[in-house]
């Protein structure tokens, strides 16, 4: 469902961004660092909102990217970490980090 409003927010977006370059058709001058140039500004608007889309998509993937290879390297410690578990003779009941009903009631004197 989050995906849909996602893609619906978007899609929204877009269409706004369209109307808006439509509205927009007269000639603008656009210094670039080493030349000047006259575009239409409907160019600039979409050209601007495309590298931005870009700009964001890229670091959304990198995001990605480092969140699987930390989560690879969980992984790998956890298996390693039961394996050692088990070849000590450790039982998952030992391996509770939550108290018992015993450990969790207040002593009383």
């Amino acid at each position: 469902m989050k995906s849909q409003g996602i893609l619906i927010s978007a899609l929204v977006f877009a269409l706004l961004i369209a109307i808006f370059a439509v509205i927009n058709v007269d000639s603008v001058e656009v210094n670039f660092l080493f030349t000047k140039t006259t575009l239409p500004l409907i160019l600039v608007i979409l050209a601007s909102t495309l590298l931005g889309g870009l700009t964001v998509g890229l670091l959304g993937m990198i995001r990605q990217i480092r969140l699987k290879r930390t989560v690879k390297a969980l992984e790998k410690q956890l298996s390693e970490l039961t394996v050692e578990a088990e070849r000590l003779g450790l039982t998952k009941a030992m391996l509770r980090t939550e108290p018992t009903e015993a450990e969790a009631m207040p002593k009383t004197e």
